[in-house]
């Protein structure tokens, strides 16, 4: 009889914020010349000026996580978040 299969997982870990302001993504994350970049920051902005975790992208209608609240959580998922306040 066989030993159960076991996965090692990376754990999320504490970082310090990027000197980036939250509503500013990291280049990587939202290009600079993105031809939505305006619509997408300012859903950003206008979800996190209501308190909201997240918003629907502009561009792909895909639900995404707001830098105010990935900063709540107090760690990097590392899962490649458009606002991650880690990210340098």
């Amino acid at each position: 009889m066989s030993e159960p299969h076991s996965e090692q997982f990376s754990e999320p870990h504490s970082e310090q914020l990027s000197a980036r302001p939250l509503a500013e993504p990291h280049p990587s994350r939202l290009a600079p010349g993105h031809p939505r970049r305006r619509e997408i920051l300012a859903a950003h902005e206008a979800a996190m000026s209501r308190g909201e975790p997240g918003y629907a992208d502009p561009d792909t209608g895909l639900y995404v996580l707001t830098a105010a609240f990935l900063t709540s959580r107090s760690t990097c998922c590392q899962s490649g978040c458009r606002h991650c306040p880690y990210l340098r």
